[in-house]
């Protein structure tokens, strides 16, 4: 287990009429790029949505990269396991870079004035480079 960042063991997710994911086993390795591939409705969303907070698996485990059994009840909880979700292009803002969608949600605060909470710009976009510069692609 100390190998991976995250594994998900046997999930299982139905919604009514329809089983979206059956006995799913997911072992992601520290710097791997995986990619899920299938039809639409395959279960590649659900199973990610469940990876990231947004629904709770009806039966398996997942387990963070100490092998600690983890229990994502929202976004902010897999967040929180450095665990991001980029969504599909129409959840995406459209005028926002590549970079300033994958932090969208976790964009670092300060205040205005001293008390108006708002959107850290030069740090929002450190941020975003920083999650690009890791990357590498082939």
């Amino acid at each position: 287990m100390e190998d991976y960042i995250v594994e998900m063991r046997h999930i299982t997710k139905r919604f009514p009429g329809i089983v979206a994911n059956d006995d799913v086993s997911i072992q992601i390795q520290r710097g791997e790029v995986y990619a899920l591939l299938g039809e639409n409705g395959a279960g590649k969303s659900t199973l990610m949505s469940m990876l990231f907070g947004m629904y709770e698996p009806d039966s398996g485990e997942i387990y963070d990269s100490g092998g600690r059994r983890v229990t994502f009840r929202s976004s902010n909880d897999a967040s929180a396991h450095n665990i991001g979700m980029v969504h599909q292009h129409f959840k995406l803002v459209d005028n926002y870079t590549v970079a300033e969608n994958i932090i969208l949600g976790m964009e670092p605060m300060k205040r205005f004035l001293g008390v108006l909470p708002c959107v850290d710009m030069k740090q929002r976009t450190a941020k975003s480079q920083s999650c690009l510069s890791g990357m590498a692609w082939r």
